[in-house]
C-alpha cells in the first residue's frame, strides 16, 4: 500500500493540506478555509480520504469533492496561445497601404489608416507586459479574446480577487479626464469607452457563468497607457480606470473567487468555442 503524508501549506492566503507520497510527490490537496478537496491521482482517492479524515473531524468545514478539472483546449482553440494584439496585428496587415503609399505618406507626413493600430497595439504589448508581473501572484491573463471577426477583449485578468475585463487605450502625454459616462482626451469631444468597457464586461459575465455553472463578478477596467495626466471623478464607481502601472494594485486581491473557481473560471475563457455566439 502507497504511504501518504500530510503536510502544511500557507501562502497568498491559502491555508492548505497537501497529502504526498513517501517521494514527495502530491497527490491531493484539501483547502481548510473552503472545504474543497482536489483530488490529482483517482486511484489514490479513498487511501486520500482515510489520510485526510483526522483533519475533517477538526474542521468545521465539510469535506466536498469535486470535479476533475478540465482539460486544456486543443491548441487551435486555446486562447491562451494568443499573443497580446493579436487581432490588431490581423487588422493593420488587412489594411496596411502599399510601399509607395507608405513613401508618400512619410514624404507629407499624412497619417494613414494604420497608424491608430499600431498605436493600439503597442498600447497592449505595453499593458501585457505590467500584466506579466501579476503571475506571481497567481494570476492568470488571456488576451486578444474574441468576441466577434472585428471585436475582441484586449485583456483578461483571473485570479483569487475575481476577473476583470481589460479596454486598453493609448494617449500617451496627452491629458485624460474619465467622467460617469465619457472620457474627454486633451479637453476634447467625450468618448465613450466607458459604455463600451461596461458591455464587454456584461458579455464576459455571460459567457463565464453560462460555461461555469456558478455566478461569476466581472469588473471592467480602462488603462490609459503613459498618459501626461489622469483625472478620474470620485463618483465612478463601477469601472476601474488606471494607467498601466495602476494594475499593480490589483496583485494582492483575494476572496472573489476560491481557487478551484479560479481554474474553472480560466478552463472556461481560455476556449475559444466558449465565446462563440458571445453577441
Amino acid at each position: 500500500m502507497t504511504e501518504l503524508r500530510v503536510s502544511k501549506w500557507k501562502r497568498h492566503g491559502l491555508d492548505r493540506l497537501y497529502v504526498n507520497t513517501s517521494d514527495g510527490t502530491a497527490v491531493a490537496w484539501f483547502d481548510q478555509n473552503t472545504g474543497h478537496i482536489e483530488v490529482m491521482d483517482e486511484a489514490l482517492r479513498q487511501p486520500i480520504l482515510d489520510v485526510l479524515a483526522p483533519y475533517m473531524t477538526r474542521s468545521a468545514t465539510p469535506l466536498v469533492a469535486v470535479a476533475p478539472a478540465r482539460l486544456p483546449p486543443p491548441p487551435e482553440h486555446d486562447l491562451a496561445l494568443r499573443r497580446p494584439g493579436d487581432a490588431l496585428r490581423s487588422k493593420i496587415k488587412e489594411v496596411s497601404p502599399g510601399l509607395l503609399e507608405r513613401y508618400l505618406a512619410w514624404i507629407l507626413r499624412r497619417p494613414t489608416e494604420t497608424d491608430s493600430w499600431k498605436a493600439g497595439l503597442r498600447g497592449e504589448r505595453v499593458v501585457s507586459r505590467e500584466l506579466a508581473r501579476l503571475s506571481r501572484h497567481n494570476w492568470r491573463t488571456l488576451h486578444s479574446v474574441p468576441l466577434s471577426p472585428t471585436w475582441d477583449i484586449d485583456h483578461l485578468l483571473v485570479g483569487l480577487g475575481g476577473v476583470f475585463s481589460i479596454n486598453t487605450k493609448n494617449h500617451r502625454n496627452k491629458s485624460v479626464w474619465v467622467g460617469d459616462h465619457a472620457v474627454r482626451i486633451n479637453h476634447g469631444k467625450g468618448r465613450p469607452y466607458l459604455r463600451s468597457s461596461r458591455r464587454e464586461a456584461a458579455i464576459v459575465k455571460d459567457v463565464l457563468e453560462r460555461g461555469c455553472g456558478f455566478p461569476v463578478a466581472v469588473n471592467p477596467v480602462l488603462v490609459f497607457v503613459r498618459p501626461a495626466g489622469l483625472t478620474v471623478v470620485p463618483s465612478l464607481r463601477d469601472v476601474r480606470a488606471l494607467d498601466e502601472r495602476g494594475l499593480a494594485a490589483l496583485a494582492p486581491l483575494a476572496g472573489a473567487l476560491r481557487p478551484e473557481q479560479v481554474e474553472a473560471v480560466y478552463a472556461v475563457a481560455r476556449d475559444q468555442r466558449s465565446w462563440a455566439g458571445a453577441i
